[in-house]
């Protein structure tokens, strides 16, 4: 499972560590919630909801530098716009993966 790259947070932070620990920050506070909001719209089918949730995680999972699960959240945001969920379990799996190393940040 691919592992966040600090060194695209300190690419994103421009070498500020102020600006890095917000980033990690807001990573860290905000990334549980919108899990959390999205598997409660997966688990009622609103999946135009779940999209916004999505669009939401990729730019989290980009912050992390999680190139690969920037990749499948765009994927995911498209399908479920449309109305399928083929990506879900793998999609899935890397917020799971997230869970586990964000409070190692």
């Amino acid at each position: 499972m691919e592992q966040p790259n600090l060194s695209y947070i300190n690419d994103l932070a421009a070498g500020d560590e102020v600006f890095k620990h917000k980033l990690i920050t807001v990573v860290k506070n905000e990334l549980p919630d919108e899990i959390e909001i999205y598997h409660s719209n997966m688990n009622s089918s609103a999946f135009a909801k779940a999209a916004q949730n999505v669009h939401k995680l990729k730019h989290k999972l980009g912050i992390l530098g999680l190139v690969a699960g920037y990749e499948t959240a765009i994927a995911y945001e498209e399908e479920l716009k449309l109305g399928k969920s083929s990506l879900k379990t793998e999609f899935e799996s890397i917020l799971v993966a997230c869970n586990h190393f964000i409070n190692d940040l």
